[in-house]
């Protein structure tokens, strides 16, 4: 299934955990029963004049006296130059398509977590931070000759007329 409408594209937000989009749909694009029927599913975004596409879960519709919005989170891969192409129409009035995507919200909500994956640790009474990275090189690694020890190694200290 896939749906064309014309839409203001309101916002789009990135922090450390998600990138959301959304768009102000008016008029009588806001009333197509498609937009009920893919809430909570994976769809595929397009705006006209844009190559790209992003990959989203469309997170809800509400609706209230003078529109309706439409909110999607963005699939955690997405590239920055795919959703720098998106975010150069924020603020505009848009083609937007949307598309069902073939990713179920379980596969979807799976790559979330794991693209979401980070470092592991704790934060200890004193405010020190313990990582579980077991790639993670320790002084005393370095110290016993695991990593080189010399700060300006693999340095080009090549003779040169620089003062420094």
């Amino acid at each position: 299934m896939s749906i064309t409408i014309k839409a203001e594209f309101n916002k789009q937000t990135k922090d450390s955990k998600k990138e959301s989009v959304q768009f102000y749909v008016k008029g009588e694009d806001e009333h197509k029963q498609e937009l009920n029927e893919m809430t909570r599913s994976v769809v595929i975004l397009s705006i006209e004049g844009v190559e790209n596409k992003l990959s989203a879960e469309f997170k809800k519709s509400s609706k209230d006296a003078k529109k309706t919005v439409l909110d999607f989170e963005v699939k955690g891969d997405a590239s920055a130059e795919k959703s720098f192409e998106f975010y150069k129409k924020a603020g505009h009035d848009v083609v937007l398509t949307i598309t069902e995507s073939e990713e179920s919200i379980e596969e979807f909500e799976e790559h979330q977590k794991k693209y979401r994956e980070g470092l592991k640790g704790n934060i200890e009474h004193d405010g020190t931070v313990n990582f579980e990275d077991e790639n993670q090189l320790t002084f005393d690694d370095v110290k016993d000759g695991e990593g080189s020890g010399d700060p300006m190694s693999g340095v080009d200290t090549g003779d040169d007329d620089l003062p420094f």
